[in-house]
């Protein structure tokens, strides 16, 4: 190689290793606390105000982000239309769990509710129905006894009222180990309302979201007659690492996700956030029509 190539493929190893590294550090760069917020999925920096706009799902790589159960209520029913049922009900410390009685303080202290599940009645496109949701942000949307009752007491006034019914889940932490069997019960419970509510011919409309995991998805959660998903959700029993970790085997990228169960058929529907109300009103207007 002459002496002139080998100095022209120096400085350009010289500015790789430059950009590299610039890169690196961008990617590293802190990101101001309530301004702007960085995409899980693309890494794309997003000016909060806009995010919100778009309904908390990145405009860049469409990924979705979690949704507090009161903005899913705002942007799910009709305005002003909600009532909610059961606020009274609070959690327990059955078992004596050290530190959930904290945790559980902390976690009324940040998102303003008294427990994962928000229950109640509303009207969605005009038509009365019976909405829960559970909420991520609250120990992980983790089901214990009073998430249990709330969905329970909520699938019996959709019973004795005649009244469609839909559930939306959050809830990565599937059933609430602070609570033992005490949780545990809560599948059975819930599971055991809802056949008996569609016995009588109601509809139950579940839509699942990012994340939907655990004891939660294997009882109320998939017992729907439609089930929608929000696009790239991870849904299932046990999540990938516990998978990987149990079978020592590679798990593939879109393993349990929304677009997988939906080809595989366990799922009806992936729908964007933005589609999710006018799909849900031509679901209930097809189903029961006036």
């Amino acid at each position: 190689m002459k002496e002139s190539e080998k100095r022209t493929e120096k400085k350009l190893g010289w500015f790789r290793e430059t950009y590299k590294k610039i890169a690196e550090s961008r990617k590293k760069i802190e990101v101001p606390d309530g301004l702007w917020t960085r995409c899980t999925n693309c890494s794309e920096i997003i000016y909060n105000k806009n995010l919100e706009e778009n309904l908390r799902v990145c405009p860049k790589c469409g990924y979705h982000f979690h949704l507090r159960a009161r903005k899913r209520i705002e942007i799910t029913l009709d305005a002003n239309s909600f009532v909610e049922h059961d606020f009274e009900l609070s959690s327990d410390n059955p078992l004596d769990f050290p530190g959930y009685e904290e945790k559980i303080s902390a976690s009324k202290e940040i998102t303003g509710l008294n427990e994962a599940a928000v229950t109640g009645e509303g009207k969605i496109g005009g038509r009365y129905i019976f909405l829960g949701i559970t909420d991520f942000e609250f120990i992980g949307g983790s089901m214990g006894s009073v998430v249990g009752e709330r969905i329970t007491c909520l699938v019996e006034k959709a019973l004795k009222e005649k009244v469609p019914l839909v559930l939306i889940s959050g809830s990565g932490g599937g059933a609430r180990m602070q609570e033992g069997v005490f949780s545990l019960m809560q599948m059975a419970k819930t599971s055991a309302a809802i056949a008996e509510f569609k016995r009588s011919g109601g509809l139950y409309v579940s839509l699942l979201t990012h994340p939907t995991m655990g004891g939660v998805m294997a009882s109320f959660a998939s017992r729907g007659d439609i089930i929608l998903a929000e696009p790239g959700a991870l849904l299932g029993f046990a999540g990938p690492r516990v998978i990987k970790q149990t079978i020592k085997q590679h798990i593939p990228q879109s393993f349990q996700r929304s677009e997988s169960l939906l080809s595989h058929g366990m799922i009806d529907l992936v729908v964007n956030r933005k589609e999710m109300r006018p799909t849900l009103i031509k679901i209930l207007n097809l189903l029961l029509p006036e």
